[in-house]
């Protein structure tokens, strides 16, 4: 494992964020830790993390807060983001990925399943599972696979690094329906277990971001999306 990967914990928990730090050093990577939102974006400042693993619920500054401004940042824009909550709502969840965060766990949680998402996204952001070809295009939308940057009309597009994924997968796709399931294991990961919720999240997020191309991506109901030119229609094939 890469030691120079880095990895911020941020909690209020002081407990929790030490035994999250101990295994994800045992991991190979790199830690720091802050306790509130203010903290940890002082500790970005001066060495910005390969992934940041932030509680929502914080005094001072909470996760929210945090993560949009990390989003609102060039510097930090992709920088991959985990959620934590003790709530385990479903509202959290919504929030926290529509907002910018590339997955959500709800407290208490497995340090395994923990440890396999931090490993997931990391392997994700380190650009070792490219799709082919290199460019992707649909429309007025237009995918560089090695920069990872995503334009709409010629205009960035300011997507987190599972919504980038999303919208390749679709777009590679080649107007294939790609079922929730289908897009977990190719933005997300085999392996990891998420709610097939956090693909619609993520669907939404990326929709809001095309602007008047957003209907590019289109619902098959009952069994997934597609990204195409064509007209809706739910008789179309399945890729699962």
């Amino acid at each position: 494992m890469p030691i120079e990967k880095h990895v911020l914990v941020v909690d209020d928990e002081r407990d929790l964020v030490e035994l999250v730090s101990m295994n994800i050093q045992r991991a190979g990577y790199r830690t720091s830790t802050a306790s509130n939102g203010r903290e940890a974006l002082a500790v970005i400042q001066k060495d910005k993390p390969d992934l940041i693993i932030l509680d929502i619920m914080m005094p001072e500054m909470n996760g929210i807060d945090v993560a949009s401004r990390l989003r609102a940042n060039p510097e930090t824009a992709r920088t991959p983001i985990i959620m934590l909550t003790a709530k385990g709502e479903e509202v959290d969840e919504v929030v926290g990925l529509s907002i910018g965060a590339d997955d959500y766990l709800s407290k208490p949680f497995s340090m395994k399943v923990l440890l396999a998402r931090v490993q997931a996204l990391l392997r994700r952001s380190g650009g070792g599972e490219q799709l082919e070809p290199a460019i992707l295009e649909l429309g007025p939308v237009r995918i560089d696979m090695a920069t990872h940057e995503a334009r709409v009309h010629g205009e960035e597009m300011k997507l987190t690094l599972t919504e980038f994924r999303v919208l390749a997968s679709l777009i590679e796709a080649d107007g294939r329906v790609l079922s929730r399931q289908a897009l977990i294991k190719k933005a997300i990961g085999p392996g990891i277990t998420v709610t097939e919720r956090t693909i619609d999240v993520h669907v939404t997020a990326i929709r809001r971001k095309l602007g008047a191309a957003a209907f590019l991506l289109q619902t098959v109901r009952g069994v997934g999306y597609r990204a195409t030119l064509q007209p809706q229609s739910d008789t179309v094939g399945l890729s699962a």
